[in-house]
């Protein structure tokens, strides 16, 4: 029998999901992929290990403490070393003082640290699956009104039943002044591009309501990098007889 080689399935669809106008009517359907909306994403160990390293990287690391060197007061001895029947001291800075220096005292830092790419787009498939899972991913044809203005787009958040927070996720091409300006002062509502959008993002807002070429444009790089993943784990498999 001839030696061949496993290679990866042809990628798996799901069903449609609607897309709607900014007045709440079906214009039309988009088709998710499995290996980025599918249940088999879902991964919970792998979303907290990224909200961790998100909120780590946010953490300012300014609380500071001063040390012998920094505290006041002279450097001169108090009184020599021996002969007075007192313990002996060099300097009245002595973290052994009161109004001393303090030792081993946390110092301005940065608690950011390196966080696999690979771990983040993971993580980021695991909260789109959860948030079309329960029902609260919106698609809609497009984020962009006549007049940017505030009121106008509560109005359509509103018929969209985003009353609480929500993230509007648009592509960097199909981003506009109107979309910018009519939605930057509206309470509990974010802006943010396709190249942008994080995990926690989608884990903090309750609603996100996505753009049809915003979807589109996310799914085909996320699809990329789980084919690529599938090639090289099917390539390191072993030859079959």
């Amino acid at each position: 029998m001839a030696r061949g080689r496993f290679w990866p399935s042809k990628e798996k669809k799901m069903a449609n999901l609607d897309v709607i106008d900014l007045g709440g009517q079906k214009v039309g359907s988009i088709e998710l992929a499995e290996e980025v909306f599918g249940p088999s994403q879902a991964n919970e160990a792998l979303l907290w290990e990224a909200v961790k390293h998100y909120r780590a990287a946010l953490r300012q690391g300014t609380a500071a403490t001063k040390n012998k060197k920094l505290v006041s007061g002279a450097g001169k001895k108090l009184w020599k070393q021996k002969g007075t029947g007192r313990a002996r001291v060099g300097s009245i800075r002595s973290p052994l003082w009161r109004h001393g220096g303090t030792v081993h005292g946390p110092q301005p830092r940065s608690y950011d640290y390196a966080f696999p790419r690979k771990k983040v787009l993971g993580a980021l498939r695991a909260a789109l699956a959860a948030k079309l899972a329960d029902g609260k991913l919106t698609v809609v044809e497009s984020l962009e009104l006549n007049e940017p203005k505030s009121k106008l787009y509560r109005a359509a958040l509103d018929k969209l039943e985003a009353k609480r927070t929500t993230l509007l996720v648009e592509s960097g091409q199909a981003l506009s002044e109107k979309l910018y300006l009519g939605s930057r002062n509206l309470k509990n509502v974010e802006l943010v591009l396709t190249t942008e959008v994080h995990p926690y993002d989608l884990l903090r807002y309750e609603r996100a309501i996505f753009s049809r070429s915003a979807i589109e444009k996310l799914q085909e790089s996320l699809k990329k990098t789980v084919s690529k993943r599938r090639l090289a784990a099917a390539q390191t498999q072993p030859e079959v007889a």
